[in-house]
């Protein structure tokens, strides 16, 4: 990748040999309280994690991704013959779908804190946008006009340098105006406290180490008939052998041991890890499966939570970072890039269409409109549009 980079250098950018600054702590991982390295590598192999990550990543992916042109009367219309256009919404290079791209760049945010693509112009024109790893990129800033600039490295010590209209940049909240902070650095404890017990219930679970009860028996033992007996117990009732039937000898007895409150305690504390995970990332419980306090009356509001306080403001993220970098300064008076967000009642038939019914009814679309929204053609007089028959105009009443 860094020599196809590198024969898009334009004049004055020149490649270098220089040593990159890894940040050596985030790559290997940061040792946690419970013992636990967590880095982002390691992090995904939380399961919690790992689905905070793959729903807000698939939710941004998905939906549907629009270049428009502002209209003089203040409608908008898709810029279907700009360039950019087939860039955002199908296909941004040669090998990545829309999709694909937008996936791997939001799931570098939600694990790393940052998202990177380098813009290929040509000609001043925008032709292809080209995602790059994140441990590849190191952001400096000019402490004098405050602008970043981005260092690239080929991973054996070569580097070239950009400027911000090279680099797409979508980055996460942070303290560093110019570099988001990584969600899964700032809740590493958390996360390596979920990884403990979770690896400490596989151990306890897979060798069958939590003894589902005691063998009792009245007389002393030998070591030998001790060893014998424990050898034999093992071998017939641990790992996938656990729940046959046990037979005992000369009057010994089995007492069954119960749940205790620390093992209540264990299983409410892994619960509330999926809370304390999943807050970080503000994804709502019932989306992670953990439906105890998920009803009928609050799932659909819980569904609008989602995409009002964590889709929108990552969509916005995405708007911004076009804008900036995508659109030259004439074109931001012109064009915009938005994401259509009714994708995501797609799957509910009966809410999609009640409420083209409602739009339909009350004016605010026209049947082709809402034709072309379900990618069917017009037909004629499908363009007028309706008012309800108890309304009209203001002061029509009084002639």
């Amino acid at each position: 990748m860094f020599d196809r980079l590198k024969s898009w250098l334009g004049p004055g950018r020149a490649t270098k040999e220089l040593t990159f600054p890894h940040d050596l702590l985030l790559a290997l991982g940061a040792e946690t309280a419970a013992g636990v390295s967590v880095s982002p590598t390691t992090a995904m192999r939380c399961s919690i994690v790992y689905a905070c990550v793959k729903i807000i990543a698939e939710a941004v992916a998905q939906l549907p991704l629009h270049l428009y042109e502002r209209l003089p009367d203040g409608g908008k219309e898709r810029a279907v013959d700009h360039t950019l256009y087939e860039l955002l919404r199908f296909q941004p290079n040669d090998w990545m779908s829309a999709f694909e791209f937008r996936l791997c760049m939001e799931t570098d945010v939600e694990i790393h804190g940052n998202g990177y693509a380098f813009v290929n112009r040509r000609d001043g024109v925008v032709r292809e946008l080209v995602p790059i790893p994140h441990d590849n990129v190191t952001v400096e800033v000019d402490r004098v006009t405050m602008e970043p600039r981005y260092l690239i490295s080929d991973g054996s010590g070569g580097q070239a340098a950009y400027g911000p209209e090279s680099i797409l940049h979508v980055r996460n909240l942070g303290t560093d105006h110019h570099v988001g902070l990584s969600p899964v650095r700032q809740a590493r404890e958390a996360i390596g406290l979920s990884m403990a017990m979770e690896q400490h219930g596989a151990r306890l679970f897979g060798k069958g180490a939590r003894p589902g009860g005691v063998i009792e028996y009245a007389k002393p033992l030998e070591p030998a008939t001790i060893t014998r007996l424990v050898e034999s117990f093992e071998a017939a009732h641990t790992g996938d052998r656990t729940g046959r039937t046990l037979v005992l000898e000369d009057g010994m007895k089995f007492s069954a041991l119960e749940f205790k409150s620390v093992d209540l305690q264990f299983l409410e504390l892994r619960r509330f890890q999926v809370a304390e995970i999943s807050r970080v990332y503000r994804v709502p419980l019932h989306l992670l499966n953990d439906l105890e306090r998920t009803t009928h009356a609050n799932a659909e509001s819980l569904g609008r939570q989602f995409l009002a306080f964590t889709l929108l403001p990552r969509l916005e993220n995405w708007e911004g970072a076009i804008r900036r970098t995508l659109l030259t300064r004439e074109e931001r008076r012109t064009h915009f890039a938005e994401f259509k967000t009714d994708e995501l009642a797609r799957a509910d038939l009966a809410a999609r269409f009640e409420a083209y019914a409602k739009a339909i009814t009350n004016g605010f679309m026209n049947p082709n409109e809402v034709r072309a929204a379900e990618n069917r053609g017009p037909y004629d007089g499908g363009d007028q549009f309706r008012v309800p028959m108890n309304t009209e105009q203001p002061g029509a009443a009084d002639g």
